[in-house]
């Protein structure tokens, strides 16, 4: 049986004792009940390393954790995936999320479109945003992952098409004429762009083409939004990543 795998945002060397965060020490120790001694392994989202740790000094408050020995985490996919998820409501949004990190995805945008119907003010904008934040890496702790992806600040559709980018970019299109895996890749960059539950409008998949999204067809079948975003990454990841 594998340690239970906790981030931790810290810098880490072997033979270092520090303190887990308050999020790390609510997981570990008043969820998981582990106890002085008990091994875990510990990752900062940063590097390609993971670090096997000892649970030392604890409290009813707080622990802190001692660094035994260091591996090299190979989880990451040679292909990095930009998700623009149009804002879907209820648990799709945070089921997309998690699946979507499960996956090998490595930043996730939350847009608003016409049909997204999810309306917040700022401030429970950002604590919706920090909540997805730590579905995502909950999701890299279960998954294996090194690396914790990034949920950017939700945007407009509009502003997301006119970011820079060299990437692939993909729209997914029930009357598209071409295949996802007959794609060519000139890099190993995606953009990858999902509707919410009612879709794109016809104007909104034409801003996309215009700003040189492809639109692209999955298979006969109408997808829902989670279903679409986790079948098109899956597709993507064996086509020009690391699924076989």
């Amino acid at each position: 049986m594998r340690n239970p795998r906790i981030f931790q945002p810290s810098q880490f060397t072997v033979n270092e004792t520090i303190a887990l965060s308050e999020d790390a020490f609510g997981h570990v120790v008043r969820v998981l009940r582990l106890k002085e001694g008990d091994a875990i392994t510990v990752f900062n989202g940063e590097e390609a390393f993971q670090y096997t740790a000892a649970l030392c000094n604890v409290s009813k408050k707080s622990a802190d954790v001692k660094i035994i020995s260091q591996q090299e985490n190979h989880s990451e996919s040679p292909l990095n995936i930009h998700l623009g998820q149009g804002i879907s409501r209820g648990d799709r949004m945070d089921f997309t999320l998690q699946k979507s990190v499960e996956l090998g995805v490595n930043t996730i945008t939350p847009l608003f479109t016409e049909r997204c119907g999810v309306k917040l003010n700022a401030e429970r904008l950002e604590k919706k945003r920090q909540q997805w934040q730590k579905i995502v890496i909950s999701a890299c702790e279960q998954s294996g992952r090194a690396s914790v992806p990034v949920v950017a600040e939700p945007m407009l559709l509009a502003d997301w098409l006119a970011q820079e980018t060299s990437a692939l970019k993909i729209n997914l299109h029930p009357k598209a004429q071409h295949s996802i895996m007959s794609l060519p890749m000139e890099n190993k960059r995606v953009r990858l762009l999902i509707g919410p539950e009612g879709g794109l409008s016809d104007e909104e998949i034409n801003d996309a083409n215009e700003s040189g999204f492809h639109d692209v067809l999955l298979g006969p079948r109408v997808l829902r939004t989670e279903t679409a975003a986790l079948t098109a990454i899956t597709a993507l990841q064996c086509r020009f990543g690391d699924l076989h």
